[in-house]
Formats: structure tokens, C-alpha cells, sequence
């Protein structure tokens, strides 16, 4: 851009000697020539800090990683390389076999604890029947001890104060002493049955009763078994996570897929983003980019070509400053690198009507209008467009 300043004067001043037919002599070649760089230099200088140059401007782009859900073999692949696809549309597919039948075992398993879940509903409620037939035998033993308890003791007081004279004889009393250790014997019986049912009601009470968010935990943990198994099966179709394109597409059946992240299976490349132009500043620069300034942005693949936009952003950090804490020192060197800063412009037009591929390049200004006393931006605005001309026959930096 300096160069084009500096021919454009000389052929302004060459038109003007030979307009006007001066002399080329020791006053008007030496006052042309520091005037020249007296004016060219006061425009430079005015313009390039009110009016940012970036010399090199690229146009980025964010492209995704398909990486699957889980490894396998590829079965069919069914998008075409640099197709417009929509969000959702089956990108390829890994053969499922494996999935499905995980998925059906975890079914039948669920079923089945479903089933012993039941069951043990029902089984609950025979062993609380059980336990109740078995709580009103100990109640009838011991109705039955108490009885013959009364008439043992009966017989023997009778048979202790009657002597010779006592109704009852020593058989008698020993007839009831045995009814009386016997009906002690079924009471004892019916209360280790009794204890035996209500064991067995609460084991199989804390069986049933087992529940988290009101599902059985057997049950509710086969769920989450299905669940996976499901997921897993439906990750073996794997869709396009947006509106896009998949670009230099390398994949075909029988080829393996695996779930690491350094070696995804596809790019793609979204396509609902608004495209965006990134352009390298110099830091003096910094001062007078403000987001929301007027930007013009010329493309090597868009001769005689000037894109109007606005500055978004500049972005807050620069590489060439960053550390990590990966137990290296700071070079010194690194110090002497020098930094750039990149400044983000939103194009006004859409860039899809010229048919240009993502990432394409070219220069980009800032137009800062604020203390432009000698309103170098019509300068800076005509040098721009004669870049982009000069583009159809090569692009220039």
C-alpha cells in the first residue's frame, strides 16, 4: 500500500511537469521531492494510526470432529463429501449386532426382575397369611397350656390335701402332668413356628420394599442397563450434529471407528454460522479499533472485490504471550517474538453468493473517523480499492 502511494504521486507529479511544462532543474526536482515526502509521509503516518491496516486476514471457521459413541465397524456410510446435509441426518451407520443383543438381554432381565418382583408381592402376602395362621396357634397352644395347666394343678392339690381320700389318684395326676408338658411341648412348637414365619415375612418384606424414587432397586438398576444398552445401540447411527457439510470424506464400510478424540472419523464443517473474517494488527493499532467501527475486507479470490463489515471484537489475548504450567521454563526467546493482535469482522454480505470456499484470505482496514482532521479515510478507502483491482493481476500484500 506504501508503494501504491508513493507511484500514484510520482505520476501525479510527472503529469504536472510535463502539464505545465516546467523545467526539470536544481529547484523544482528537489522541491517536488520533499514535498513528497513531506505530504506523503503526514498522510502515511495519519492514516495508518487512525485507519488500521491488517496485512494478512483469513477467514476462520469452526470445524467439528466426528468421533461416535462407541467403536465398531463401519456398516454404510451414507453422506456425500461436501453435500449440504441438515442437523440430524444420518452421516453413517456401525454395525449394530453387538448392541442388539446386549440390548435384548438387558430386556430380558428387566422382565425377569419385574417378574421377581411381582412374585415377591405375592410371596409377601402368604407369608404375612402364614404369619398370622402361625401367631393364632400360639395363641390357641397357649389357651391350651393355660388349660391343661389349670387341671394338672387341679388334680394335683386335690390329690395332695384328699390323701387316701382323694378322688384323683396318682395316675390320674400323671395323665395330666403329660397333657399339661405336652400342650406345653405344641405351645413352644407354634412359637418357633410363629418366629420362623415372621423371619421369613421380613426377609422377603425388605426384598420388596427395597425402592429408590418408588421403583424396586433390582428393577431400577436393569433399567439404567437398558437405558445403556439402548443408547448404545442408537449411537451406532450417527447423525450430523448441525447444518453442514462433511468435507474430504475418507470413510467406507469395514473401516473401525474408535471412541478416542485424536482420531475422529469425519470433519465437518457447520454451516449456520455467520462468516466471519480474522485480520493480524499491529499493537499500535489497538488504541483506535473499538467494536462496532466500519471495516472493509478485499479477498484474493475476489478481484476488484470491497467487502463492508463491522469490528466485532478484538480478541482479549495474544499466543505469542501465553505460559502453561507444563513444568517448562520461558524461553527468552519467546520474549522476542513479537505479537500480534487479532481483530474479528462480521462481513455486511453474505459470502456464500461468490461460491468461496471456507478460510479463503486478504486484507482488511479498520475505518476510525473519530479525530480524522485531514480525513485520510478517503485516502485509505481509495488505496484499498486499488489493491482489490490490482488483484486480477496478482494478489498483492
Amino acid at each position: 500500500m506504501d508503494m501504491l502511494i508513493i507511484l500514484t504521486y510520482t505520476s501525479i507529479c510527472i503529469a504536472i511537469f510535463k502539464l505545465f511544462k516546467i523545467p526539470l532543474n536544481k529547484w523544482t526536482v528537489p522541491t517536488a521531492v520533499l514535498g513528497g515526502i513531506a505530504i506523503l509521509s503526514t498522510i502515511m503516518i495519519a492514516m495508518n494510526f487512525n485507519h488500521p491496516y491488517a496485512k494478512f486476514s483469513k477467514e476462520y471457521f469452526v470445524s467439528v470432529p466426528i468421533i461416535p459413541e462407541i467403536s465398531g465397524t463401519v456398516d454404510e456410510v451414507f453422506v456425500r463429501p461436501n453435500t449440504p446435509v441438515k442437523k440430524g441426518e444420518i452421516l453413517y451407520t456401525i454395525k449394530s449386532d453387538k448392541q442388539m443383543s446386549a440390548l435384548r438381554r438387558a430386556e430380558a432381565a428387566l422382565e425377569e426382575a419385574k417378574t421377581h418382583a411381582y412374585q415377591n408381592e405375592e410371596a409377601l402376602l402368604a407369608a404375612k397369611s402364614i404369619a398370622d395362621k402361625a401367631e393364632a396357634a400360639v395363641a390357641k397352644a397357649e389357651a391350651n397350656r393355660d388349660r391343661t395347666f389349670t387341671t394338672f394343678q387341679r388334680y394335683k392339690d386335690a390329690h395332695t390335701n384328699g390323701g387316701d381320700n382323694s378322688p384323683f389318684t396318682d395316675q390320674d395326676v400323671d395323665r395330666q402332668r403329660e397333657l399339661y408338658a405336652a400342650a406345653q411341648a405344641q405351645l413352644d412348637a407354634a412359637v418357633a413356628a410363629f418366629t420362623a414365619a415372621k423371619a421369613d415375612e421380613r426377609r422377603i418384606l425388605l426384598s420388596t420394599t427395597s425402592m429408590i424414587n418408588g421403583e424396586n432397586t433390582r428393577v431400577a438398576q436393569l433399567l439404567e442397563t437398558k437405558h445403556q444398552a439402548q443408547l448404545d445401540f442408537e449411537n451406532t447411527i450417527i447423525r450430523a450434529p448441525s447444518d453442514g457439510v462433511a468435507t474430504q470424506v475418507a470413510l467406507a464400510p469395514g473401516f473401525r471407528v474408535v471412541t478416542l478424540p485424536l482420531r475422529p472419523s469425519m470433519v465437518f464443517v457447520p454451516t449456520s454460522n455467520k462468516r466471519q473474517i480474522a485480520g493480524m494488527f499491529w499493537q499500535n493499532s489497538l488504541q483506535r479499533m473499538k467494536p462496532g467501527l466500519n471495516a472493509e475486507v478485499i479477498l484474493d479470490s475476489a478481484p476488484g472485490k470491497v467487502l463492508t463489515g463491522k469490528l466485532v471484537q478484538v480478541l482479549p489475548a495474544m499466543r505469542e504471550g501465553e505460559v502453561q504450567a507444563n513444568g517448562t521454563l520461558m524461553s527468552a526467546r519467546s520474549l522476542a517474538q513479537h505479537g500480534f493482535a487479532i481483530g474479528i469482522i462480521e462481513l455486511d454480505r453474505d459470502l456464500n453468493q461468490y461460491s468461496l470456499p471456507l478460510g479463503v484470505q486478504g486484507q482488511a482496514v479498520v475505518i476510525n473517523e473519530d479525530n480524522d482532521i485531514l480525513h485520510t479515510s478517503i485516502v485509505r478507502r481509495i488505496l484499498f480499492r486499488m489493491m482489490a483491482w490490482l488483484k486480477y493481476v496478482w494478489p498483492i500484500k
